[in-house]
């Protein structure tokens, strides 16, 4: 009981450090927190001092990864800013339908599905935010929008990586594990009935989306119809597939102003030339070899994910504290940190940073004939918005190791086991919500996947309910955790220049999040 209790305090302590009334900044609250499970994991647990300096070492190198990707995506948002594309990408998406909840349906929803389903890692609040952003939005209401929308089509994320990897190493068959996705897929397709909703009212009010409610649900089916179907087969394309159909048919729904609000337009507006297609397409540019980019190299069957991904040994160092291999890729891989098993990779050219985001800049300069000093300031303005979150993030991923020290011994692994043997059969109802605490503090579905996966087989085991349904409610809790997840949080936030509102965004963004586990909670006992 006394691990239990040891084990949820330092969680407690940081909901309420970063939600309290004086809110403290997550570059603040997260390093707090990781000193607090430090000395704890000291004291309390008897754990090595070298085990955990080689945690800290491991979570701050862990951090490259996010940084890098946020820092790719801030440079790309920069790049399109002050290179004018943006102002362009506005007037067309202006053009295709004034009414806003279109605009926030297309972008917000349907194009950010099917980023999501290309790449993941954060890729799609990154890449579609800063566009809802330059249509004139309030950049801390779009972070949360694009926080609560990015939650259905996560588990198929990344070319269905939080399925087929997150899930894979538990001796399912292959039929087991596409039941265990088409399953997920069911629940959060009733969920999108709602939550793209609850989503929507962060910007706008209720009255507007009343009226504008047949192309809501519209362009929620457009993605989620395709997305359940293929599901039931398929564990890598339901949210790429789906998320392309639904941003087809909404766009077209816009244009002819199917279920929408017509907006009335003054007369100065009426006879305003149409942008020249080629001007649209060398704004979209960018964009649009960005995502070439990330279904290319995230589709096995084209060959360049294995080429990607290739562990080949090439160079192999010993550094005194650590091992360093290189691989063909240039997979960074540092195993053996101060003689533990603790040990740090970085997929080089895997990870969508110098891959799609920093490529697609350098292609973009010299393609929109961009000057040294627009140079300069894209350059610039991205190193001095990544300062304060990399802080913030070398905290967050510490304190996720220090809590994963231990095994099934370790906090995290006590809280979740704690509340299992309390629900006992009860646990349908809530298997949901421990997925979304594994999303909350490491930032990823698939790394909630890996961590939970086995507790919720063996739970399931234990208790009498259903393998399947079970993993498929900690696949979906791992998706819907995305709305309050600390690291996706810091990324939107920085990537729109947003200082200090991590704890407002979770206050607000954890009622979708509950309101979504007991969606699926409900669906699960008629599977």
């Amino acid at each position: 009981m006394l691990n239990l209790a040891i084990s949820i305090i330092p969680i407690l302590l940081l909901i309420w450090m970063m939600t309290k009334k004086n809110a403290l900044p997550s570059h603040i609250a997260l390093p707090l927190t990781a000193l607090i499970v430090g000395i704890l994991q000291l004291v309390h647990f008897g754990t090595d001092g070298r085990l955990l300096t080689a945690n800290i070492i491991s979570g701050t190198l862990s951090a490259i990864t996010p940084i890098s990707i946020i820092a790719g995506a801030i440079l790309l948002n920069r790049t399109l800013l002050v290179s004018g594309c943006e102002d362009v990408i506005r007037q067309w998406l202006e053009g295709i339908s004034k009414n806003r909840i279109g605009q926030l349906m297309i972008i917000g929803w349907a194009f950010a599905f099917m980023i999501e389903g290309a790449s993941g890692f954060g890729t799609p609040a990154a890449i579609a935010a800063p566009i809802l952003v330059g249509l004139g939005f309030n950049p801390l209401r779009v972070a949360m929008l694009a926080l609560v929308m990015n939650s259905v089509p996560v588990s198929f994320g990344a070319v269905g990586t939080p399925t087929w990897f997150g899930l894979g190493n538990l001796g399912l068959s292959n039929t087991e594990l596409l039941h265990v996705g088409g399953l997920s897929a069911i629940m959060h397709t009733v969920a999108a009935i709602i939550i793209p909703v609850i989503a929507l009212k962060f910007i706008v009010s209720w009255q507007q989306i009343r009226r504008n409610i047949i192309f809501i649900q519209l362009s929620i089916w457009s993605c989620t119809l395709p997305y359940v179907w293929l599901a039931q087969w398929n564990y890598e394309f339901p949210a790429l597939i789906g998320g392309a159909i639904g941003l087809t048919l909404s766009i077209l729904f816009a244009r002819y102003n199917i279920g929408l609000e017509k907006i009335e337009t003054t007369a100065t507006e009426n006879v305003a030339i149409p942008l020249a297609f080629g001007c649209v397409f060398k704004a979209m540019a960018p964009t649009l070899l960005l995502i070439v980019i990330l279904i290319v190299t995230r589709i096995k069957q084209l060959g360049l994910k294995g080429m990607l991904n290739d562990a080949t040994p090439m160079w192999n160092f010993h550094l005194g504290i650590a091992d360093l291999h290189i691989s063909q890729a240039l997979i960074i891989h540092i195993n053996n940190i101060l003689g533990t098993d603790t040990a740090w990779a970085y997929k080089t050219l895997y990870v969508p940073a110098l891959i799609p985001f920093f490529l697609v800049v350098l292609v973009s300069i010299p393609f929109l004939k961009m000057n040294r000093h627009q140079v300069v300031t894209v350059f610039s303005d991205t190193a001095s918005r990544i300062k304060t979150p990399f802080i913030a993030l070398v905290g967050a991923l510490i304190m996720v190791k220090f809590m994963m020290i231990g095994g099934d011994h370790s906090p995290i692994m006590t809280t979740g086991n704690a509340f299992a043997h309390l629900l006992g059969k009860n646990w349908q109802y809530c298997a949901a919500y421990l997925g979304a605490l594994g999303a909350f503090f490491s930032g990823s579905a698939t790394v909630s996947n890996l961590t939970f996966g086995a507790i919720q087989q063996s739970i399931a085991h234990t208790v009498g309910l259903p393998e399947t349904i079970i993993l498929a409610l900690q696949s979906v809790g791992g998706a819907m955790g995305n709305m309050v997840c600390i690291n996706n949080i810091i990324a939107v936030s920085a990537i729109l220049g947003i200082a200090n509102k991590e704890g407002y965004i979770i206050k607000r963004t954890v009622i979708p999040m509950i309101l979504y586990g007991v969606i699926v909670a409900i669906v699960s006992l008629f599977l």
